[in-house]
């Protein structure tokens, strides 16, 4: 067999460099696109995320020429033994006007649980324009075996609402969270 020619193993040694670099790259890229994606779905709405805190009431003349129905959905992740469910399927809400609605989580299972419910906004464009202001999703439930709770969810459209935009449904599925373990101490 013949050796290969200085310039040919320079050519298979930049090839070999060029190949490696755009992996890095792609590996690095891969990783950054969860953050990415997130500021990105924060910024534009997109995806139906919703803020993760309390929103301040905006005050002011509530739109009383337009009415949206608000709809609202509950799903349990597998292999989570609880129960979340609304107990107002929707409701017609004006613009600007602040709502109550009331959910109830059980846990059906035989152990301590926690769980969290995460919201998504459909479409995913009312999301920039949905605040909570009070909402049991802003932190972790925890239920004992075959306990239940009532949680408040107080929330409010506001009025730069697109006016297309007839129908909001706010899906709130429940996952399993790590069991916080007491500091000792």
């Amino acid at each position: 067999m013949a050796t290969p020619s200085p310039d040919t193993q320079r050519n298979v040694n930049r090839t070999v460099i060029k190949t490696l670099v755009v992996l890095a790259g792609m590996f690095a890229f891969a990783f950054a696109l969860v953050p990415l994606y997130d500021v990105f779905c924060q910024v534009t709405g997109l995806n139906g995320k919703t803020s993760a805190k309390a929103q301040a009431l905006v005050s002011g003349d509530v739109d009383s020429s337009r009415t949206v129905t608000m709809q609202f959905v509950t799903r349990s992740s597998a292999g989570l033994p609880w129960r979340l469910e609304t107990q107002t399927r929707q409701v017609r809400v004006h613009p600007g006007q602040s709502t109550e609605v009331h959910f109830s989580f059980t846990n059906l299972g035989k152990e301590v649980d926690v769980a969290r419910a995460v919201p998504s906004v459909t479409p995913s464009e009312a999301a920039l324009h949905l605040r909570k202001l009070a909402c049991f999703c802003f932190q972790n439930q925890r239920l004992g075996p075959g306990e239940k709770m009532d949680a408040p969810l107080v929330f409010q459209l506001d009025k730069q609402l697109p006016e297309d935009i007839r129908t909001v449904t706010l899906v709130y599925t429940l996952y399993p969270q790590e069991m916080e373990v007491p500091s000792s101490g």
